[in-house]
């Protein structure tokens, strides 16, 4: 872990947030590349689970909202974490990472649990006497219950059918930890699946189904996957069921997506608080009915931080060490490296002129420093898939080699059918 933390830092992935005021404990910047791997692992999941189904729909809702609306979920009453504190070193842990009774840093005496809730605060308003106190949301999915009328109006979708969310959640959380698994502001990708109450146990299935097989779908290692079931006296006050998918980290497992059925808690609640009526015409029994909800809510930063632990190796290669980064070529962030042989004779300059060619295609890098051999190494370090290497034969017909990360095999082709080949191994596309 220590080592992928390094790598992270030195090659621009992710960041200490405000780090040169000693940074924000539970807060984090991605970099040039983390900010690619991102955006590929976001772009990959809506692709997979929105773009190309005709049951599913996008939402991009406020951050923050009503107070109210936190008050009819249930967070307001119920969200909290119970704490512990140590009397000798006055630390503060939540009683749930805490294995017996005594202080996991010093063994001291630990006080009685008591409730904190979680959730961060904030004020909407021009003066301190008017301004009104609400939330940063702790979770997407409660716009999707609030604007669940509108989308129904606005789109005619018909049952089954899910409204899926990509966007920032904030928790004010007691000990963030392990980079970035634990953090007070994070990124989730959540999808509430409306279906009839008699049809949830089926798709609760499919979408287990559906789950697991996009983890394998970007990469991760089905041997380091798992599922965990929530036994029913821990579920979450508006579950009926949960199950997580958990991926073994260096620091032991933990979950990277919960797959719920929520029932008809959320719609029933806020109908009762906004006294908005919330129910849906089914057609087929010619009734109105609250649909019963199935939740499969993904976090993107800790599926991040699985995607690079499961990426990183390191193997010896004619006496050295050979650090790569083995992502899938659908999420990494550079998908392929212009490196000129030579910066003499023409090269240099033919080969930025092909890389500005194949930069509009897709995320491209260019170096001309160092021998080919150490360029190379760089480009493994950051996951890049494949190198294209332009030689003295390139100036006489064309041709240029191309060479794939994990093999290091190399295979020569011409300039004109890099683009399609590089592409069709990247893309998000399944056949």
């Amino acid at each position: 872990m220590d080592k992928l933390v390094s790598l992270c830092k030195r090659k621009g992935f992710i960041y200490q947030s405000s780090g040169i005021y000693g940074g924000v404990n539970g807060c984090w910047d991605f970099g040039p590349l983390g900010v690619e791997l991102k955006r590929n692992i976001k772009d990959d999941w809506w692709y997979n689970f929105v773009r190309t189904r005709e049951d599913m729909v996008g939402l991009d809702a406020s951050i923050i909202m009503h107070p109210q609306v936190w008050v009819a979920s249930g967070h307001v009453e119920a969200f909290h974490d119970m704490l512990v504190d140590c009397k000798e070193c006055k630390k503060r842990f939540r009683q749930d990472h805490v294995e017996g009774d005594r202080c996991p840093e010093c063994g001291g005496e630990l006080t009685e649990p008591k409730a904190f809730n979680s959730m961060l605060r904030t004020r909407l308003g021009v003066s301190d006497d008017t301004a009104v106190e609400t939330y940063l949301r702790p979770e997407t999915c409660q716009a999707i219950f609030v604007d669940f009328k509108e989308v129904c109006s606005s789109t005619r979708v018909k049952l089954p059918f899910g409204i899926a969310q990509v966007g920032k959640s904030f928790r004010n959380e007691v000990n963030p930890r392990n980079f970035i698994f634990r953090s007070r502001e994070f990124e989730q990708m959540e999808i509430e699946f409306f279906c009839r109450q008699e049809e949830e146990e089926d798709w609760f299935a499919q979408w287990q189904e559906d789950i697991w097989s996009w983890f394998l779908a970007i990469g991760i290692s089905e041997s380091k996957l798992r599922w965990y079931e929530h036994p029913k006296e821990s579920l979450a006050h508006y579950s009926k069921r949960t199950v997580d998918v958990e991926y073994e980290f260096p620091f032991g497992w933990g979950e990277l997506q919960g797959l719920a059925n929520r029932g008809s808690y959320d719609l029933t609640q806020h109908s009762k608080h906004s006294g908005k009526d919330l129910s849906y015409f089914d057609q087929e029994k010619n009734e109105h009915i609250v649909p019963t909800v199935i939740e499969p809510s993904a976090g993107v930063d800790r599926t991040a931080l699985a995607v690079l632990c499961d990426a990183y190796d390191e193997e010896e290669v004619k006496g050295e060490t050979r650090v790569v980064m083995r992502f899938h070529p659908r999420i990494a962030p550079i998908k392929a490296a212009v490196l000129p042989l030579v910066k003499k004779d023409g090269l240099a300059e033919l080969g930025e002129e092909f890389e500005r060619k194949l930069r509009k295609k897709f995320p491209t890098y260019y170096d001309h420093a160092g021998a080919i051999g150490r360029r190379y190494r760089r480009m493994d370090e950051v996951g890049t898939p494949f190198c294209i290497c332009l030689d003295y034969e390139t100036k006489e017909n064309g041709t240029v080699t191309v060479r794939e990360r994990d093999s290091m095999e190399q295979s020569r082709m011409h300039m004109d059918e890099v683009a399609a080949f590089v592409q069709q191994r990247t893309s998000f596309e399944r056949d």
